[in-house]
């Protein structure tokens, strides 16, 4: 285990699995936005809050990151956690950092919060390295051509509650997809 990932551990983003799998073995999920204060720590525990409802929190680990490292160490955006907390959803304790080069190994999925953040995570993905890189809103199924989370930073407070309307509804088709893609649930009597 890499010092990085004791670290997680240690402040709680990367918490070893109840069932007794290893961190290593469960499917490994980054949400990326650019500053890693707004939307990507909102997609982080909206999809940790419904992956634990479908039980698949211990087979499934989240994470996220940004594309620069602005706020690294700074917790989410008070805004975003106030509009999280009201929909019951606890991110004050995650704290931002850049997407680092090893999260291309360390991840098996990257899910893109708009267009740009794609772009900039396929440029800089190592040569040859086959990655399962998306934009979160394709699974969306209740906010039919929107391709991108908006940020909401420089706007009013309302923006933060759209971002929740739209990662909430992408998060479900994320954990339809996993479902359909035979990541069955923990045990019924695990949570």
């Amino acid at each position: 285990m890499t010092i990085i990932r004791r670290i997680r551990q240690w402040v709680g983003r990367d918490e070893p699995a109840a069932d007794g799998a290893q961190a290593d073995d469960a499917l490994r999920v980054l949400m990326i936005c650019t500053g890693n204060i707004c939307r990507s720590p909102i997609a982080e525990g909206v999809l940790r809050a419904k992956l634990k409802e479908a039980g698949l929190n211990h087979r499934v680990k989240v994470d996220s990151a940004g594309t620069h490292g602005y706020h690294t160490s700074e917790p989410p955006d008070p805004r975003a956690i106030k509009a999280a907390a009201a929909r019951g959803y606890d991110i004050a304790a995650l704290r931002a950092r850049p997407v680092e080069p090893a999260d291309f190994d360390d991840f098996h999925w990257l899910l893109a919060l708009d267009e740009g953040h794609q772009k900039w995570l396929a440029k800089r993905a190592p040569e040859g390295r086959q990655l399962r890189l998306e934009l979160l809103m394709q699974h969306a199924s209740r906010h039919p051509g929107t391709t991108e989370v908006p940020d909401p930073y420089y706007g009013p407070d309302a923006g933060f509650d759209h971002v929740l309307d739209l990662v909430e509804d992408a998060c479900d088709g994320v954990v339809a997809r996993l479902l359909s893609e035979g990541h069955a649930p923990a045990d019924p009597g695990r949570t």
